[in-house]
């Protein structure tokens, strides 16, 4: 199943929880909810208490995705803030088994995430504990980048792998994306769709409808 996760990160937050209903309604089913720490990343954005507002305006799935330095002491207030998915990148010097094994204590789905410098076979000792594998398309810590095409070919690589494996996770791509290339997307493997300023720049239910109609023809939506 083709999945649209629209990014908050690029909504104007004066309007926020107008926003969200507007790509709710047009068939957005994930919200992506990127957290950075001016750490990790350079960027700082929003943490839990916006978080928990926005929860109480949709029961979107909350795809989360961490972009901060030792996530494991975050993941339980994220959970209790209405996260369903918790994404955490592996370059954040962390012990992987251990933060996807406490995710799964606090009854969330959890995903690994890679930047784009980062190999494709980074994922596989995971693929087997994860439902998610996030792989970035910019390097993550601004929007409105241009996507990194060498990317895609990681996400063929890692949808090949899991199957080989016998294993078959969600893969998510966040960056850069458009209509224009967001079936490129999709024909590379993967099946969950990050956009945010496709999204959110002009007509949000046009433009998820057209995310969408780009999505199909390559999986079902």
């Amino acid at each position: 199943m083709n999945i649209l996760s629209p990014s908050i990160l690029a909504a104007d937050f004066c309007k926020l929880g107008e926003q969200i209903k507007e790509a709710e309604a047009a068939g957005a089913r994930y919200l992506h909810i990127d957290v950075m720490d001016g750490v990790f990343v350079p960027s700082i954005s929003y943490g839990m208490p916006v978080m928990a507002s926005v929860r109480k305006c949709t029961d979107l799935f909350f795809d989360v995705h961490l972009m901060i330095q030792k996530p494991e002491r975050y993941i339980r207030e994220f959970a209790e803030c209405g996260a369903d998915l918790i994404n955490f990148h592996l370059e954040a010097d962390v012990d992987a088994r251990s933060i996807i094994y406490g995710i799964r204590d606090l009854g969330k789905k959890v995903g690994v995430t890679i930047k784009p410098g980062t190999a494709a076979r980074s994922v596989r000792p995971y693929l087997g504990l994860v439902d998610m594998v996030l792989v970035m398309t910019v390097e993550p810590g601004f929007g409105g980048q241009k996507i990194m095409p060498h990317c895609l070919e990681k996400v063929g690589e890692i949808r090949g792998m899991a199957q080989e494996m016998g294993y078959n996770p969600d893969i998510e791509v966040d960056g850069g994306i458009t209509q224009e290339n967001v079936g490129e997307a999709i024909a590379a493997g993967a099946n969950v769709i990050v956009a945010g300023s496709a999204v959110f720049r002009g007509d949000i239910a046009a433009n998820v409808r057209k995310l969408l109609t780009g999505m199909q023809g390559q999986g079902s939506v």
